[in-house]
């Protein structure tokens, strides 16, 4: 296995996976992996490539690395082009004051997150599992979808969404849109949260 990431973040992947054998790691990004076109059996990018400039071209590079035939998981911040009005207005909320987390020293902006985990993540959560316990639709309280997560899973979470100096976010159709353009077929997207998650296929050679 080759884990690739050209920020420090690296460094958790091999804290956390350092007993196997098997894997090796890149700081660097997809294009300058040093590993050879055409030569992984599987990829997954898992909420990273809504953070590039460029997430087309980063989406390319991903597939270059895939054998004819190899399937990706990819998951990529959508535009709320499934939910009403109101939530897309409670986003643009929260997006003007990314824009002001984002530039905080870093030990400040890992303060800031963490309050935002404690204080907007974890009430939202734990409400809407108390109220799924009672039977009621849960789906389109902001947030729901932590409910059954980890208050760690909250924090890095709330410090990715808030700490980063880009975001961009896509629909269903230009996610597709992308996927295509990049030479994969048989796209499967997953109507569950978290939007938009696919599993797709490089597409075979045509020679």
């Amino acid at each position: 296995m080759h884990c690739i990431d050209p920020s420090s973040a690296i460094d958790v992947a091999w804290q956390t996976l350092s007993e196997y054998e098997n894997i090796v790691f890149h700081q660097a990004s997809v294009d300058a992996s040093g590993l050879q076109a055409d030569s992984q059996d599987f990829g997954y990018s898992l909420g990273v490539l809504h953070h590039v400039p460029d997430t087309q071209a980063a989406i390319q590079s991903c597939v270059e690395l895939l054998k004819p035939g190899a399937p990706l998981l990819l998951y990529l911040y959508y535009a709320f082009d499934n939910r009403p009005w109101w939530f897309r207005g409670l986003w643009k909320l929260s997006d003007w004051t990314r824009r002001v987390i984002f530039r905080l020293p870093a030990s400040l902006k890992h303060i800031v997150t963490d309050i935002i985990a404690t204080v907007v993540y974890w009430p939202l959560a734990k409400t809407s599992l108390l109220l799924e316990y009672f039977g009621i639709d849960v789906n389109s309280i902001p947030l729901s979808y932590y409910r059954i997560h980890s208050f760690y899973t909250m924090r890095t979470d709330a410090r990715d969404r808030f700490g980063t100096p880009l975001e961009q976010r896509f629909t269903r159709q230009q996610i597709a849109d992308m996927m295509q353009a990049a030479g994969l077929v048989d796209i499967r997207f997953s109507d569950k949260a978290p939007f938009w998650c696919a599993v797709v296929i490089k597409g075979r050679s045509r020679k």
